[in-house]
C-alpha cells in the first residue's frame, strides 16, 4: 500500500506542476507582450524615417542554383520489355555510279582540252512560287577540243580531273549558228 501513496502523490505533484508551469509563462507572456508595445511606436517612427524600404530583388540576377525550376511535363518511362524494336527502311536500290547530266551553253573554250560551261537553273521558289534563274558555270575536260562558244553541250559528273575540273564533254547537241 505504501506503493501506491507514492505513485499517488507523485502524479498529483506532476498534474501541479504543470498548472503552476502554464500560469508562470501566461504571466511572462502577458509582460512581454506588454513592454514590446509599448517600445514600437517609439522605435518605429524613427525607423520608418531613416531607412527607406529596400527594393525588391530582380529574379533575373539569381544564380542559376536559386531561380525558380521552370516545370516540364514529365513523362511516363516505359517498362523495359515494351520498347518498340528499331525499324530501319531499307535504302532504295540505285545504280552504282550514277552521273549528274547537266545541258548548258560553251561560253569559252580557251584553254587546252577544257571548255566552261554555263548551265542555267530554272525553278521555282518553295515559298512564293516566283520562277528563279541562277547560272552555274562548269569546267568540262573536252578530249578532241571539239565544242566551240556557243555550242550547246551536254556534260557529265565524274571524277576530279584537275582543282576545277569534274566534268567531262559527253556530247554537242546543238552546233552554235
Amino acid at each position: 500500500m505504501a506503493d501506491e501513496e507514492k505513485i499517488e502523490d507523485t502524479t498529483e505533484e506532476e498534474a501541479a506542476a504543470p498548472e503552476a508551469e502554464s500560469s508562470d509563462l501566461v504571466a511572462e507572456s502577458d509582460q512581454v507582450a506588454d513592454a514590446p508595445a509599448e517600445a514600437e511606436p517609439a522605435a518605429a517612427e524613427p525607423a520608418a524615417q531613416a531607412t527607406p524600404p529596400e527594393p525588391k530583388r530582380k529574379k533575373k540576377r539569381l544564380p542559376r542554383a536559386l531561380r525558380p525550376a521552370k516545370s516540364r511535363p514529365k513523362r511516363a518511362p516505359k517498362p523495359a520489355g515494351e520498347r518498340s524494336p528499331i525499324v530501319r527502311e531499307p535504302k532504295p536500290e540505285r545504280e552504282r555510279g550514277r552521273r549528274q547530266e547537266r545541258r548548258g551553253v560553251v561560253v569559252s573554250n580557251a584553254m587546252e582540252k577544257t571548255i566552261v560551261v554555263k548551265v542555267d537553273v530554272i525553278r521555282s521558289h518553295p515559298r512564293y512560287k516566283k520562277v528563279i534563274r541562277r547560272s552555274v558555270k562548269f569546267h568540262a575536260h573536252d578530249e578532241q577540243n571539239a565544242a566551240n562558244v556557243g555550242d550547246v553541250v551536254r556534260i557529265v559528273e565524274t571524277r576530279p580531273l584537275s582543282a576545277t575540273k569534274h566534268w567531262r564533254l559527253v556530247e554537242i547537241v546543238e552546233a552554235a549558228k
